[in-house]
Formats: C-alpha cells, structure tokens, sequence
C-alpha cells in the first residue's frame, strides 16, 4: 500500500533517480553528486513554506513533488501554492498515484489558506496537460523561463 510522508534526508537518492528518469530530467540531474541536492533539501526543510513529499510503497520511494506557498500582493493580498518536479516512478504509473498525491496538494494549498494552485509542465507532455486538465487545472497562461 502506498503512503504519503514528508521527504526525510535519506530519501534523495531516490527522488533525484525519479528527477533523472524523466525524460527532460536526464540530461541535467546528477546522480553522482548528491551534494547540490543535499544543501537544497536542507533549505527546502528549513523553510515552513515549503513541503517536499515523498509517495513510498513497501518502503521505497516511488513518487515525489514539492508544493511551495508563495505571498503575493495580487488577488488583495492572497497565498498561492505553487506544484513542481511531480514525478512518480515508472512502474508505478497509471496506478492514481499522481491524482492522489496532487489531491493532496490541493488540499493542502487550501489548509494553508491559499486562493489558488498553480503549476507549469513541459510544453512537450501533451499526457501531462491531459492529467491536469481531468484534476482541474485550466492552462490559462503562458509560461517562461530563462535558464541562468
């Protein structure tokens, strides 16, 4: 059965293999160097307005996703919650886990008091656009990104 926890220190090899075992994700994850991602975790945890949960099944990780609080001074002041890097291991795709853990989300966007959720994925994962779209979320912007 699987359960949804807070991610735990020892738990970044895994979730940095589910960052590389995307496609995009392989080319700039680093399995090797876990040292980058140790000092992000660190801070990820430090941080109250942050969660990195982990979807563990007899005993391994088999999901992950981060969910960041953002204040804003826009929609009179509101929170919003912003969803990113949701991956969830391939065998264990197609099984509801994304819904479940996204749900969770949500939920707990609205626990923290935020007026909305937001997320961004690849405009090459028309599989993804179709998951979000059944969960809720409306493609209302368009995104950007400048790599520095």
């Amino acid at each position: 059965m699987t359960s949804l926890r807070l991610a735990e220190r020892g738990d970044l090899p895994a979730i940095v293999a589910l960052l590389a075992e995307d496609p995009l994700g392989s080319g700039r994850e680093h399995l090797h160097d876990l040292a980058p991602y140790a000092a992000a975790y660190d801070a990820i945890a430090a941080d109250p307005a942050q969660v990195l949960l982990v979807a563990v099944d007899d005993g391994d990780v088999v999901g992950t996703l981060q969910l960041t609080v953002i204040p804003g001074l826009s929609r009179g002041g509101a929170l919003r919650a912003q969803v990113e890097a949701v991956r969830v291991r391939a065998d264990h795709r197609g099984e509801g886990l994304g819904e479940v853990m996204l749900r969770w989300s949500v939920e707990e966007a609205g626990r923290r008091g935020c007026a909305l959720v937001q997320l961004t994925t690849d405009k090459s994962r028309p599989d993804a656009h179709r998951f979000y779209e059944r969960l809720g979320f409306r493609a209302t912007h368009e995104g950007f990104k400048l790599t520095l």
